[in-house]
C-alpha cells in the first residue's frame, strides 16, 4: 500500500468509526430510556434502584457475548460505566415518580 492509498484507507476507516459511534450513541440512549422505564416501575413497586445481583448478571452476560478483540476486562469496565449512567437516569426517574424534585443534570 502506498502513501496515497494509506491516507484514503485511513479516511475510510475513520468515517466507518464515526458511523459506528452514531449507532452506539443511539443504542446507549435506547438503553437509558429502558432504564427510565425501569425506574418508574421500581418507584411504583417501592424497589431499590441498586440491585447488585442484577448488575452481576449484566456484566457476566456482556463478557459472555464478547467475541473480541476487546478482552473481557475491557468489556467489563465499559459496561460498569454504562451501568453507572443507567442507574443515574433510573434514580432520577424514580425520584420524579416518587413526587420529589428531579435531580439536577450533571455537567458532561
Amino acid at each position: 500500500m502506498n502513501r496515497v492509498d494509506a491516507e484514503v484507507e485511513l479516511t475510510r476507516l475513520r468515517d466507518a468509526i464515526d458511523r459506528v459511534d452514531e449507532v452506539i450513541v443511539k443504542l446507549l440512549n435506547q438503553r437509558a430510556k429502558y432504564a427510565c422505564e425501569i425506574g418508574e416501575i421500581k418507584s411504583i413497586l417501592d424497589l431499590p434502584i441498586y440491585v447488585p445481583e442484577r448488575e452481576k448478571q449484566v456484566l457476566a452476560h456482556a463478557e459472555e457475548v464478547n467475541a473480541g478483540p476487546l478482552d473481557p476486562s475491557a468489556v467489563r469496565r465499559l459496561f460498569e460505566r454504562i451501568i453507572d449512567e443507567s442507574r443515574r437516569v433510573e434514580r432520577e426517574t424514580a425520584s420524579v415518580g416518587a413526587g420529589s424534585q428531579p435531580a439536577r443534570k450533571e455537567n458532561a
